[in-house]
């Protein structure tokens, strides 16, 4: 059937009047050189610091250096296909990542793009991986648990929801096994949880996703994965992708716990990174604001007040507290818990658990120094039984730590001695656990009460 005149004009004119005539406006430069995943870039004049710019073949990069004449950036993925000359383009947008309950029992990587296999990701919410932290009048203060099922953590070094508390230790000392089994624990508390990896090996955070799979806990859970055979600049930014899915459940007045394993990888990463763009190094070869890498990361961990929820989720939620934990974890070097990056995470959290090698070896595990590992403001949120009765457990293995020294070069011991030594040992013995088998508080209140009570005196 002809078509008549009139209607092709019809469709010319819908044509027209539906043609977007407004032109784009974008800023274009050239690579001048790209040298182990660092581009410098000459004419991008308003580019932002931090800003996703646009390389050939659907590659992003991040901005990174600012300079007179030239912008240095990290290309996030794979650069062998950039050369010199080609043209990259700004994007006008901050580097963001998909959010929302979609992401739970998935393995992302530090981009939000699926690595398990399962097919796309259900998010339709972004957010930028850097973001200010909630300042002093939107907190609240910690006052209720995160219960790890682990009898020397609870007991002795109690975590409130919004705390942020260090887990460090020398390699091979169960720290991933700490937060592994916290995250295991969570299962029914309405806790979401988001385990980052960074510079890990793909194997072992295979066996952490096949063993939460197993124990029904991957289903409240986020894995963000930045392996070892990643680039630099995805290991560093991973911790950020990582928070802002987080603070996506903090901030419509849930509940988020998030661990970071390890945060010494990410300060590696960041250290070639520095390097690589020649800026000038400090202590270690670290950059100037390696400590601001940690602290602007840590600080948006916090429990936020009933108002902030509302406001955050345009009085959709009310009368509600959000609360995002971080338990961070630093790797030392032969125990030295002075070195540059422990002293300085040590300082930006709430207390830290400390694991020892010694312990480790000796069988008792997990390895936790009750002497020297401390929570400044869990206490105020540990449940009221388990307060009572584990303040007797600290000072008994306090009186054990300080008498077992003068112990060995004494050959004959008092009976007040040997009954505190003796104590000191069984309470030892009871603070062991093994790995994936946490404990109720009911279960955890009634072999701490056994302790204090003296019915475990007689136990051979």
């Amino acid at each position: 059937m002809a078509t008549k005149a009139s209607e092709i004009s019809e469709l010319i004119k819908q044509q027209i009047k539906n043609f977007e005539h407004e032109a784009k406006a974008s800023d274009v430069g050239t690579v001048v050189s790209v040298t182990d995943g660092i581009t410098r870039i000459h004419g991008l004049n308003d580019v932002q610091y931090g800003e996703m710019i646009e390389f050939p073949g659907d590659t992003f990069g991040l901005a990174l250096n600012l300079e007179q004449d030239s912008v240095g950036a990290v290309v996030l993925g794979d650069y062998t296909h950039i050369s010199e000359g080609a043209q990259v383009k700004t994007t006008n947008r901050i580097l963001e990542v998909p959010v929302g309950e979609g992401l739970l029992g998935r393995v992302v990587d530090s981009l939000g793009t699926p690595l398990d296999g399962k097919g796309a990701i259900d998010s339709e919410q972004t957010a930028p991986i850097e973001k200010v932290a909630p300042g002093v009048i939107s907190r609240q203060s910690v006052d209720q648990p995160v219960q790890t099922g682990l009898k020397s953590i609870d007991a002795m070094v109690p975590i409130g929801r919004g705390q942020r508390e260090l887990i460090i230790g020398d390699r091979q000392t169960g720290k991933t096994a700490v937060a592994v089994d916290t995250i295991i624990n969570q299962k029914g508390t309405g806790i979401k949880c988001i385990y980052v990896a960074v510079g890990q090996k793909n194997s072992s955070v295979a066996n952490v996703v096949k063993k939460l799979e197993e124990e029904g806990a991957l289903e409240h859970t986020i894995i963000v994965n930045a392996a070892a055979s990643d680039s630099a600049a995805m290991q560093y930014i991973a911790p950020y992708s990582g928070c802002a899915m987080g603070e996506y459940f903090r901030d419509k007045g849930e509940d988020a716990l998030i661990i970071f394993d390890d945060l010494t990888k990410q300060a590696w990463a960041y250290r070639q990174v520095s390097l690589l763009l020649k800026r000038p190094p400090g202590r270690e070869a670290y950059p100037g604001d390696v400590f601001y890498l940690h602290s602007r990361l840590l600080e948006r961990a916090a429990r936020v007040n009933a108002e902030y929820v509302e406001k955050e989720t345009n009085g959709k939620v009310k009368g509600q507290t959000g609360s995002l934990t971080a338990l961070p974890i630093i790797e030392t070097q032969a125990g030295d818990v002075s070195a540059f990056v422990p002293t300085n995470v040590i300082s930006i959290t709430d207390g830290q658990i400390y694991l020892e090698s010694d312990l480790f070896n000796a069988g008792i595990r997990p390895a936790i120094n009750a002497g020297l590992s401390v929570s400044r403001v869990g206490g105020a949120a540990q449940t009221k039984i388990i307060k009572k009765l584990g303040g007797g457990v600290r000072l008994a293995l306090a009186q054990y730590r300080e008498l077992a020294a003068f112990a060995q070069f004494a050959s004959d011991l008092d009976e007040t001695t040997r009954k505190q030594l003796e104590r000191g040992q069984r309470v030892t013995e009871l603070m062991k656990q093994k790995q994936y088998a946490p404990l109720t508080v009911a279960e955890m209140a009634v072999s701490l009460y056994a302790a204090n009570e003296g019915y475990l005196d007689d136990v051979l």
